[in-house]
């Protein structure tokens, strides 16, 4: 035991120093030669807006920019209110675009009511964002309708599995199970955390999620069985280098979106060492 712990710290270290040099420059602090390839190892590493919940939209951005990873999904109800008005939300869009950054979806947006019209609200939220995708949690009892509105507005869903505590959708199996003769743009947005704590192996619901995933929220946990447990990507026990050769392995073509669930109050600096870690993993992957 003492020795793969050695072993798992010596190479945090090394990936740590080798993603350490791209990390200072985008804090400015590194040298000028320096640079953050977009897609390393042609995955799209972005992040999930909920990391930033305690700061309002203008902050949000100023910190993605300085993380320099461009892919973004955007939080529903914090960085864009519900009531907005379509023009209030082509304007939260614009504010994205202008600081260059790539949204490609809104979420994780809740669809517990079986209303059609509130679950209708929310498909013209995602389409007022000029967004043509959604991650979401609908239910077992709602989901049919909810793919006739995937059918009318031509939208991808990307149902999000969301842990024991959630009982429809816990883990990508499950959604599998209920989506797998639905349209095909009714997909999975895997979490690798809540997948863990579900039981089940991260890489091979990857594996059996097949061109049904669309998305991904990753985070990282000390123990499987503890959400409290999480930490900074690379400080834990998830597979990050198994994960990402599946998702090279098999093309997939989605946005790996860090969803940084600690440290509320000040996430930056974990975000900064968990994007530099995994862009070190991807790196060295790609040279290997």
């Amino acid at each position: 035991m003492k020795t793969a712990m050695k072993t798992h710290t010596t190479r945090r270290n090394f990936l740590g120093a080798a993603a350490g040099i791209a990390g200072l420059s985008a804090a400015g602090a590194g040298p000028a030669s320096a640079k953050i390839e977009p897609e390393p190892w042609g995955i799209k590493l972005g992040i999930a807006t909920y990391t930033f919940r305690s700061f309002d939209r203008a902050k949000t951005i100023e910190m993605l920019k300085l993380v320099q990873a461009p892919w973004t999904s955007i939080k529903d109800g914090v960085h864009f209110a519900y009531n907005s008005t379509p023009q209030e939300l082509k304007q939260v869009r614009a504010e994205f675009d202008a600081a260059g950054l790539k949204v490609t979806s809104a979420g994780n947006i809740s669809l517990a009511k079986d209303d059609p019209d509130d679950i209708r609200q929310r498909f013209e939220i995602v389409r007022n964002l000029g967004l043509s995708m959604m991650v979401c949690i609908p239910t077992r009892s709602n989901i049919r309708t909810v793919e006739k509105f995937v059918k009318e507005y031509d939208m991808r869903i990307a149902i999000h599995n969301h842990g024991p505590e959630q009982k429809d959708f816990p883990s990508p199996q499950s959604v599998l199970e209920v989506v797998r003769d639905m349209d095909p743009r009714v997909g999975l947005c895997i979490d690798v955390g809540h997948t863990a704590r579900t039981g089940v192996d991260v890489v091979e619901s990857i594996v059996l999620a097949g061109k049904r995933l669309f998305d991904m929220h990753v985070k990282d946990l000390r123990d499987f069985t503890s959400r409290e447990s999480q930490c900074d990507v690379g400080e834990g026990i998830m597979p990050f280098p198994a994960i990402f050769k599946q998702l090279k392995k098999m093309n997939y073509q989605g946005c790996v979106n860090l969803e940084y669930e600690i440290n509320p109050k000040d996430p930056l600096p974990g975000v900064l060492r968990s994007m530099f870690y995994m862009r070190g993993v991807l790196a060295g992957l790609g040279a290997a």
